[in-house]
């Protein structure tokens, strides 16, 4: 039986290999694209394996889950990525280990992180969520502001002490009218982008596209793709 290690490293083999043909057949230099691996569900001996075979970049959505993870791997050379729903309670914890927090979507939040990370004395990247099933000054299904509310969620982060804003998030929707689209939602979120970094050009990461779809997040343009499955297997089933 192939131990852990290999098995990972033969994923992310195949998962490269996969980002670095889309990257190809975008036209696209394979540096333009970061991966990054969610590890939810996934103990943090596996997180040690992926940082030996090269990972810098792991994500989780569940802060009950990530802290202790990031505690027992503090050691590594790891940008933590938060990306699920946050809510406000869980706030400090997560400013003690994040260095990017992918799913701000209402300016509650933005005032809890930038008073959380002043306390911590760090500095948060942040992207603002986007949900392209969200009716007009509404939250998604799956968490994210509608298209609407991203100039005032992007000012609000700017302008927030302890806060950085990198960009833009999101997930593929499984309503409205990208529902089964995801490459036309992943173009939508580069046109959002695009005008983004008009007023903030700084702003330049668009983290889109996950083990099903990453070949076209990558050929819309998205600087980072969140991959779970692909690279660590199916996930145990919780509960």
């Amino acid at each position: 039986m192939m131990d852990r290690k290999s098995e990972l490293a033969e994923n992310l083999a195949r998962v490269e290999g996969r980002i670095s043909s889309a990257c190809a057949a975008a036209g696209r230099a394979r540096d333009e694209v970061t991966l990054i691996v969610v590890t939810k569900t996934y103990p943090a001996s596996d997180v040690r394996l992926l940082a030996d075979l090269g990972v810098r970049h792991v994500a989780e959505n569940r802060d009950q889950d990530a802290a202790p993870k990031a505690a027992a791997c503090a050691d590594l050379p790891l940008d933590w990525h938060f990306v699920g729903q946050l809510q406000t309670n869980k706030v400090r914890s997560v400013a003690g280990y994040a260095h990017v927090v992918q799913s701000v979507d209402r300016p509650k939040l933005v005032t809890a992180l930038s008073a959380a990370a002043q306390n911590a004395g760090r500095e948060l990247g942040c992207l603002v969520q986007i949900a392209l099933d969200a009716e007009s000054g509404e939250r998604g299904a799956r968490g994210g502001a509608a298209p609407d509310l991203l100039p005032e969620l992007a000012d609000l982060v700017a302008a927030a002490p302890g806060l950085r804003l990198d960009g833009l998030m999101t997930v593929a929707p499984l309503a409205g009218p990208y529902a089964g689209r995801e490459q036309a939602a992943f173009e939508r979120l580069m046109e959002l982008s695009s005008g983004l970094r008009a007023d903030h050009p700084a702003a330049t990461m668009v983290s889109a596209g996950m083990s099903a779809d990453l070949e076209q997040a990558v050929a819309a343009g998205a600087t980072h793709v969140r991959v779970g499955t692909a690279v660590l297997g199916a996930r145990p089933r919780l509960g």
